[in-house]
């Protein structure tokens, strides 16, 4: 096969929404406080909804704006650090929710960057030959690891769920996703931290701000260079939705003037691994992109892990 595409998105987040004035209730904080540090106004959480929950309901959406079905399906892939079953993994259970048979499937945790990396694993797949048709899915229930007496952390994270239907292309067609760059700074690893049985989430939130507004420009680059294109022919740019100056400052950086740019951390707070599918999925849903329009995903944050690509637009 000469590569893959992303054929449809989904996405899917709690009925439940927290506002800044909600959480000024609970912590000494308020809206003016919050938007002005992370740009953040409201975000989903889950009640009663597992992350398998999350990941089934932006799958069935995105199986459905495919037009494919759930026999298409040979690989079912799910990022997330929020699973709680050890075993059967988010991706075996969302696979029998949905009814895909003998699928393979596996979880992976790269935290934040965690859907540019399993899209890459499944883009791989396919080219490989392994796999034809992959449900690529990020989702995550951040609120079970908040500290909701810690103002630092619980007015940034949300719940919900992003996915993508990839399938693969013919020979001498154009591939419809481009090579991943990916990476991680080990050394950096307890910046952003969840741990424990009973995991609380902390994070330096300063040494992450600086290394991701002065270490990703360059790296959402080379994803760039790989795909051969330049930046400012982009389309669409959908970082993780970490904060909001975060993002500012590498689309300054990254010179994406033209592009339409995922802000929706505004009305989602930050989603992990689910940010970069449910922001490109709504951008795609208000028709604010194309199809074949390019689009540079790119996911960074917990473990200072890192992963990005080039993709045309569904």
């Amino acid at each position: 096969m000469s590569g893959s595409r992303i054929v449809a998105l989904g996405h899917y987040q709690p009925p439940k929404v927290l506002t800044n004035d909600d959480l000024a209730k609970l912590v000494d904080t308020d809206d003016e406080w919050i938007r002005s540090r992370v740009g953040i106004r409201t975000r989903h959480i889950a009640e009663g909804e597992t992350v398998v929950d999350l990941a089934t309901e932006a799958a069935q959406k995105a199986l459905a704006n495919s037009g494919r079905s759930a026999s298409d399906v040979d690989l079912v892939v799910v990022a997330t650090c929020t699973a709680v079953e050890r075993s059967p993994n988010t991706a075996a259970a969302v696979a029998a929710r949905l009814g895909v048979r003998a699928p393979a499937a596996y979880d992976i945790n790269t935290v934040c960057s965690g859907f540019s990396y399993a899209l890459a694993t499944a883009d791989h797949a396919i080219r490989a030959g392994a796999a034809r048709t992959a449900l690529v899915i990020g989702a995550e229930r951040m609120s079970d690891t908040l500290d909701w007496t810690d103002r630092s952390t619980c007015v940034i994270f949300g719940d919900g769920a992003g996915a993508a239907l990839v399938e693969a292309q013919e020979e001498g067609e154009e591939p419809g996703i481009g090579p991943v760059v990916w990476g991680s700074e080990p050394e950096k690893g307890d910046a952003v931290v969840i741990t424990g049985w009973d995991p609380v989430i902390s994070q330096q939130g300063q040494s992450v701000f600086r290394w991701a507004t002065t270490q990703i420009a360059p790296l959402a680059r080379q994803a760039c260079e790989r795909a051969g294109i330049d930046p400012s022919e982009l389309k669409g740019f959908v970082p993780h939705q970490a904060n909001l100056r975060i993002i500012d400052a590498i689309a300054n950086r990254l010179g994406v003037t033209d592009a339409v740019v995922a802000r929706d951390v505004v009305e989602s707070g930050n989603t992990s691994a689910a940010s970069v599918p449910l922001a490109f999925s709504k951008l795609v849903e208000r028709g604010e992109l194309s199809p074949g329009d390019p689009v540079l995903l790119f996911g960074f944050g917990g473990g200072l892990a890192y992963a990005g690509q080039v993709v045309r637009c569904p």
